[in-house]
């Protein structure tokens, strides 16, 4: 399994709050802008989607790409780290 980074750490060390979409690992500014201009501009509303689409792996990756056009490894990035906070937090 590869490691996580930094960003990764730092968001799931700590309830979300008012965290801005561009906290989420996987989730730079190119993409944040997307996702910001598709509603999408914080963090919990990120979770919100990943949790509608119950947690399911796949189906999360696949509106991440459709969505702001991450690709395999910031999809990935992402998922991981909305799953492990779930899994500190809910």
């Amino acid at each position: 399994m590869s490691s996580t980074s930094q960003k990764h750490k730092d968001f799931v060390a700590e309830p979300m709050g008012e965290k801005s979409v561009m906290a989420l690992a996987g989730i730079g500014e190119v993409l944040g802008k997307r996702l910001e201009e598709k509603g999408f501009d914080k963090a919990y509303v990120v979770l919100g989607q990943f949790l509608v689409l119950r947690k399911d792996e796949e189906l999360f990756r696949e509106w991440l790409k459709d969505t702001c056009g991450a690709n395999i490894k910031q999809q990935g990035d992402c998922y991981s780290c909305l799953r492990e906070w779930c899994d500190s937090f809910l």
